[in-house]
């Protein structure tokens, strides 16, 4: 059997030239044939199951030492991608009921909104490499399917077992499908969920009930045939060829913004709430794309990704919302309203000109506000008064003395006797020690123009000012060893 003329793959003659050419293990494939800047592609689009079973990724070195064309595979970052693959099962197997007029089971809703709800799921296309094939893929059998009218349809080639889809770039996504197919085989064998890294988060080590076996079990039907992986098959790259296009395909394309990333997201729950309850029902205004430099152009907007920031504190206790389930939200939600209405009523706050009234436009003075709402609420060495305490909280945020003036910001830059002077000595207990070696430099006092700017390193100062906020409302210090729940 010989290449068709205009290099498309090898049009199949008798059974003798199949197997001459190829092995029994081949099966067809529906290709589209395109030409990515002149290079040969096959487009693909295989179940997830197959597509996974069929490849395989180069960034392990062969037997024959063979140099790899992949980076070093980053298992957190997999573990969060196959979340979501198994999110995307569960949604495509709703998907599917819908399409075959089956009534949708209330357990895979239940479970979709457990995992977090978004308006639409999707998974790029996965770039692979078939090493074994002809650069035209002249060697690959195959033939051409027709409409009624002649027309090409789509090519059908078959590949065999020894044509592996090595992914150039989709590593982790393959990763993921590799993680989401161990936990469903997993839990359908054994009944229970994995005690560590479930991928179904709240439920790690429970017993699997009948209506969630189901759940799981129509999750694997769907990988195997519904759901499909998009791929681009290029053909017969050598390792340098892979290596470049690995490079072009990760580092030509500019990386979306911080901020417009998290507007755009709203598969993240800290992300919904801001956007449906918060900026809505709340604050009163839109957040603004970047932070404003110059003060005297300040419209008293916050922007987006320091409101974020601030809710990252507030709800998880972490400098960002990765990692929030559904679970964290919906718990902590309404003690998150009333903090950012206590805040909304603080005189000037989201008003023009903001920045230069008070010192709570700044982010990180929000910042000390939501961590001392954490540490009250939500945390685990929460002291067993803590409800009283929050209330105290929430009662004094918009009372707080935010003026530029308040000698407190500037503590660390008096001696003891201008201390004395300005009344400041009971924050000693309340505040860390200013000894040689750490760094209590909170920003700079204008004296000209009255005003405090707090500086850039947010999580040196937050902690700090909140300390102050715990003397002014006369809160427990941080130096006091809290009495937990657990303690009593």
């Amino acid at each position: 059997m010989h290449p068709s003329q205009d290099s498309l793959p090898t049009p199949i003659g008798t059974l003798d030239s199949l197997l001459e050419e190829g092995d029994t293990s081949a099966k067809p494939h529906k290709v589209f044939i395109a030409h990515n800047l002149g290079s040969r592609t096959f487009l693909m689009s295989i179940p997830m199951h197959d597509f996974y079973a069929m490849s395989a990724v180069a960034n392990e070195r062969g037997v024959n030492g063979e140099p790899v064309a992949q980076r070093k595979l980053d298992e957190p970052h997999a573990q969060s991608l196959a979340k979501y693959v198994l999110k995307g099962l569960i949604s495509a197997a709703i998907e599917r009921r819908e399409i075959q007029k089956k009534p949708v089971a209330d357990a895979l809703k239940n479970t979709l909104s457990a995992m977090g709800g978004q308006p639409y799921l999707s998974m790029q296309p996965i770039v692979a490499n078939i090493r074994t094939s002809d650069p035209r893929g002249a060697n690959l059998p195959g033939f051409r399917m027709t409409t009624k009218d002649e027309e090409t349809a789509c090519f059908k080639v078959m590949l065999s077992q020894r044509d592996i889809l090595y992914v150039v770039d989709g590593q982790h996504r393959r990763k993921a499908m590799d993680m989401v197919f161990d936990f469903l085989n997993g839990v359908l064998a054994t009944h229970k969920y994995p005690k560590k890294g479930s991928l179904f988060v709240g439920a790690e080590g429970g017993e699997v009930g009948t209506t969630e076996l189901q759940v799981w079990s129509e999750c694997l039907e769907v990988a195997r045939g519904f759901c499909t992986v998009a791929v681009e098959a290029h053909l017969g790259l050598n390792v340098d060829q892979e290596r470049q296009l690995f490079h072009d395909l990760n580092n030509l394309g500019k990386k979306m913004e911080k901020t417009l990333a998290l507007q755009f997201d709203s598969s993240n729950p800290v992300n919904r709430y801001i956007k449906e309850v918060l900026i809505d029902d709340v604050l009163g205004f839109e957040p603004v794309d970047k932070d404003i430099i110059n003060w005297q152009e300040d419209t008293g907007q916050l922007s987006f990704k320091d409101i974020v920031a601030i809710n990252a504190i507030l709800f998880l206790n972490k400098t960002n919302i990765s990692g929030a389930t559904p679970l964290d939200v919906e718990s902590r939600a309404d003690v998150a309203t009333k903090f950012w209405t206590a805040v909304s009523q603080i005189p000037g706050f989201g008003k023009p000109g903001a920045k230069m009234k008070t010192i709570s436009a700044q982010p990180v003075v929000l910042k000390a506000l939501a961590k001392l709402t954490f540490d009250f609420a939500f945390s685990k060495r929460k002291p067993t008064n803590g409800a009283l305490h929050l209330q105290t909280l929430l009662n004094g945020i918009p009372m707080l003395d935010y003026s530029h003036t308040n000698p407190a910001w500037r503590y660390y830059q008096l001696d003891e006797v201008e201390r004395s002077a300005q009344s400041l000595e009971k924050l000693k207990s309340y505040l860390p020690s200013d000894d040689e070696g750490y760094n209590r430099d909170l920003g700079a006092f204008d004296p000209s123009t009255k005003v405090m700017r707090f500086g850039a390193k947010h999580n040196d100062i937050y902690p700090i000012i909140g300390d102050m906020f715990r003397c002014a409302l006369d809160l427990p210090s941080r130096n006091e060893k809290p009495i937990s729940i657990d303690d009593v």
